[in-house]
């Protein structure tokens, strides 16, 4: 996973639905992302999407696990089944 939400989250709930991985759910106090299902919208849109929408910028890189583009295409590929097209 290359994306986290930190404690700054303030539960506004617009990152979820954003997520075309559906890699975003409710924690037990704060919203999580599931680091086998975030692609960091590789295949999707050109930015991360939850990034984008975030009101207080709580959505950073995980700079203790980062994947590289082609980890990011292979798991694109894996979860949609589709063939990544630059």
């Amino acid at each position: 996973m290359s994306l986290i939400i930190t404690d700054e989250c303030i539960n506004c709930d617009v990152c979820e639905p954003e997520c075309p991985n559906e890699a975003i759910s409710q924690g037990e106090e704060i919203y999580e992302i599931d680091k086998d299902k975030c692609t960091e919208c590789v295949g999707h849109y050109d930015e991360p999407q939850c990034q984008q929408v975030c009101p207080v910028d709580c959505i950073p890189f995980n700079e203790n696990n980062r994947e590289t583009r082609e980890q990011l295409i292979f798991k694109y590929e894996k979860l949609t089944g589709d063939t990544f097209v630059e």
